[in-house]
């Protein structure tokens, strides 16, 4: 099973990893099963994933707890990511990077998964009442402390911080510049994929000029990139796809053209379409982990068995001619 590490910290893990959000969190709810979801995290692990991905906000909270469960039995199996930095209210979701807030969520995270150490506590989003260099102060003094191996930092997001003329990683390239002048940065996580590349302009460089790993989000564009999703089908009013303009039926059908032509390329592979997307993104470096969303262990083995799938020059040459993918964020 091929391996790979993040950052200067050179921690290893699985080709593909397993991003637990959508166990307990921005998912049809009808849908979520804790011991489906236990089982689909074992299937996993089993196959090669040893990347999970979590955050103390999804549930809130009860993904670290699930996480836990595995945790408590496999802990040697597993590299553990969770994030700090945001607050679920009623009807909002509000940063907090206050100093002693981070140091008592990491606590809190540690005790809900099971564990005495996070292999890689994550700043969810940077709080723009308090300069990213506190916060980032804090969690490095977690990583003294022993009870974090190493920090990571997520991207800002394709509507936050947009200023006319602005790339879209602008704002999470000035926050990288400004804490990694206070601690290592070893892994930035953002949305990557064949229907969102905009990583590759200068995000994922700037990971590659540094020895800085990349947690590639959303790889199967929120489950359209698997071919399984039907134009009109609908969401229910908790998943976050029913208010993504990706989503409304017109656009679902009209980006049909990339699922085609996944599907021409996982046809001559014997692979199936999710399949293809992850290995796309596995080649667009080494320091790449594609972290696909499931709960169910029929899709986690696939996924992971897409770290089996060599992709041709003429397979990326095929990817790269299809049409961009219409509907977004802005």
């Amino acid at each position: 099973m091929e391996r790979r590490t993040i950052g200067a910290a050179a921690l290893e893990v699985g080709a593909v990893g397993l991003g637990c959000m959508p166990m307990s969190w921005a998912y049809s709810a009808s849908r979520q099963d804790g011991e489906t979801s236990l089982r689909a995290v074992h299937a996993a692990l089993d196959a090669g994933t040893s990347l999970l991905d979590t955050a103390d906000m999804y549930g809130p909270f009860t993904n670290e707890l699930l996480v836990g469960r595995v945790l408590k039995e496999r802990r040697g199996d597993v590299f553990v990511s969770t994030k700090c930095g945001l607050l679920v209210g009623e009807q909002h979701i509000v940063a907090n990077g206050r100093p002693g807030y981070v140091k008592r969520a990491c606590d809190a995270s540690l005790r809900r998964l099971q564990t005495d150490v996070i292999d890689l506590y994550q700043l969810h989003r940077a709080d723009p009442e308090v300069p990213v260099e506190e916060t980032w102060g804090a969690m490095a003094e977690l990583v003294t402390a022993g009870k974090v191996r190493s920090l990571g930092l997520c991207a800002v997001g394709a509507r936050a911080g947009r200023r006319a003329g602005a790339q879209m990683h602008d704002e999470t390239l000035r926050q990288l510049r400004r804490v990694q002048q206070v601690f290592p940065v070893s892994c930035v996580q953002a949305e990557l994929s064949v229907w969102s590349p905009e990583a590759l302009d200068a995000l994922l460089p700037w990971c590659a000029a540094r020895g800085v790993g990349f947690m590639a989000a959303m790889p199967l564009g929120n489950g359209f990139l698997t071919g399984t999703l039907t134009p009109g089908q609908g969401f229910e009013p908790d998943d976050v796809r029913a208010r993504h303009p990706r989503f409304t039926a017109d656009m679902m059908a009209a980006n049909q053209p990339i699922v085609a032509g996944l599907r021409r390329v996982a046809e001559q592979h014997g692979a199936t379409p999710a399949q293809v997307a992850l290995a796309w993104v596995l080649g667009q470096g080494a320091q790449v982990v594609p972290v696909p969303g499931a709960k169910r262990s029929v899709w986690t083995e696939e996924n992971a068995g897409a770290a089996g799938l060599a992709l041709t020059a003429e397979d990326f040459a095929e990817i790269a001619s299809l049409p961009a993918a219409r509907g977004s964020w802005d």
